[in-house]
């Protein structure tokens, strides 16, 4: 866990001060105050009616007080655990973890290169890379399965990703009873309902409608996690220029109105029940009219995000590891770079979509590994320095002085292991080296190694009875 110098050197590059972040607040509790917001559930407009809010149809007016009670009932650290019931991730200021992202229509072919509609087994192949990838820290479905049922996706992934990961999962779920299916799978895994509340896996991924509208599904699953006590990301994307504001501090004010105003009926639900402050707002570009992933506006308005998420002190869910690129490229490398080290600074604590390109259409398995190395480095640089007595290295440099070498210093022996950072796929070999072990691009490195751990990664299984059970659950047999 990282102590207080390391999570505050981590906020350094954070663009928004203190007082911009107060002027955000405020104009976001106008916002709930005055125009409010769209709410399309009976429990959720009776909830809302009797704590206080104003009540027009189904347009609610939240008062400040609301929001103020839910921050301060909403826990501000949550503890997500393995598939076997041990502790993977802590939920708090100055932790972050990365992650896939999940359904995407089409997938690169890691035989052929080329881009396919994506099925089943694309996903279990997907989830597999993913748990033997030592810096992802948190699985997505990535490919959706298209050759299973439309109404059942959301269980086969789930499925998939329980059965071939131990990883902790964030899931989607079309609706509340696909919401009730996968959380009758993961209850099963755990040994009961209490055990999984005690010892969650699980994170449920929710997102209400931009600008200010929160749908009738959206809010039934809101209304489930809560009352299961079941972590809840709800993370909107109020697009700059179309679902949103064209600025980004416009948009960081829908956005934010709506994950305040989805709290609000959460905790009502349920006080203390965990949930996690996600979203961005991305760019709609006007030149092509797509919504960007790797566009700097959309970076920047992620780590804004995550800077609310950390004023209101809460759990917070980010975005990097895509790119618009349509192929694993030198943009879809580049953009990487940017927007993983962007994420380690912002400090957010689930930062997903590792391994997305075409603009969130396509997953590329060569592009995860590509982040997955881009993640220890930027873990590394994000790090800090250790500056005590045995770092500083006095009595080694008296000793070699002037003109020596510390090669063979037991000092160097002793200590290059944690201050040196190593990879497993990036050159750092010399030309004639590089030459000798096959001249590989890391396209090359990366596509071998993917096939490699298809061949011999295992991910430990669970009893088959209980296998055939989550199975019939995800067939609806």
């Amino acid at each position: 866990m990282l102590d207080k110098f390391c999570f505050e050197r981590r906020m350094g590059l954070l663009n928004l001060k203190p007082e911009q972040i107060d002027q955000l607040h405020l104009a976001t509790l106008d916002i709930l105050e005055d125009v409010g917001v769209k709410t399309c559930e009976p429990e959720a407009l009776e909830l809302l009616s009797g704590a206080g809010a104003r009540v027009t149809g189904d347009l609610v007016r939240i008062p400040t007080w609301l929001v103020q009670q839910a921050l301060s009932t909403a826990p501000c650290k949550i503890a997500i655990y393995d598939r076997g019931g041990r502790q993977a991730l802590t939920l708090e200021k100055g932790n972050i973890y990365y992650g896939t992202g999940s359904d995407t229509p089409y997938i690169i072919d890691i035989e052929t290169g080329q881009r396919r509609r994506s099925v089943k087994q694309d996903t279990i192949k997907a989830t597999r890379i993913a748990d033997a990838l030592e810096n992802i820290d948190f699985i997505m479905s990535m490919a959706k399965a298209s050759d299973v049922p439309d109404s059942r996706t959301d269980r086969h992934h789930f499925e998939v990703m329980t059965l071939n990961s131990a990883k902790p999962i964030i899931f989607d779920a079309h609706d509340r009873e696909g919401l009730s299916d996968i959380i009758k799978m993961a209850a099963l895994v755990c040994g009961s309902k209490e055990a999984l509340v005690q010892r969650p896996y699980i994170m449920h991924y929710a997102e209400p409608n931009s600008p200010l509208t929160h749908s009738k599904a959206a809010l039934e699953k809101l209304l489930m996690a809560a009352e299961e006590r079941i972590p809840l990301i709800y993370a909107p994307a109020a697009m700059c220029g179309a679902t949103g504001p064209v600025t980004t501090a416009g948009a960081l004010v829908v956005a934010n109105a709506e994950i305040l105003s989805g709290l609000v009926v959460h905790q009502l639900k349920a006080k203390g029940a965990p949930f996690i402050f996600g979203g961005g707002t991305p760019p709609l570009n006007m030149a092509t009219t797509v919504c960007s992933y790797g566009d700097p506006q959309g970076m920047v308005g992620a780590a804004s995000m995550v800077q609310l998420a950390q004023f209101y002190n809460l759990p917070s869910f980010s975005i990097a590891g895509c790119t618009d690129a349509q192929t694993f490229d030198q943009q879809a490398a580049m953009e990487a770079g940017f927007n993983l080290l962007m994420a380690a600074l912002a400090g957010g604590n689930l930062i997903h979509d590792l391994g997305y390109i075409g603009v969130g259409l396509t997953f590329s398995l060569e592009y995860l590994v590509l982040c997955n190395e881009g993640v220890s480095a930027a873990k590394y640089m994000t790090r800090g320095v250790e500056v005590n007595s045995h770092t500083l290295a006095l009595d080694v440099i008296k000793k070699v002085g002037p003109g020596g070498h510390f090669l063979t210093e037991q000092h160097t022996l002793d200590n290059f292991k944690g201050e040196m950072h190593f990879t497993r796929l990036l050159n750092r070999s010399a030309y004639d080296n590089w030459q000798a072990m096959g001249a590989k691009t890391f396209g090359e490195r990366a596509n071998n190694l993917l096939k490699e751990i298809l061949q011999r990664h295992e991910v430990p299984g669970l009893d088959p009875q209980l296998e055939a059970e989550i199975k019939a659950i995800a067939e609806g047999s």
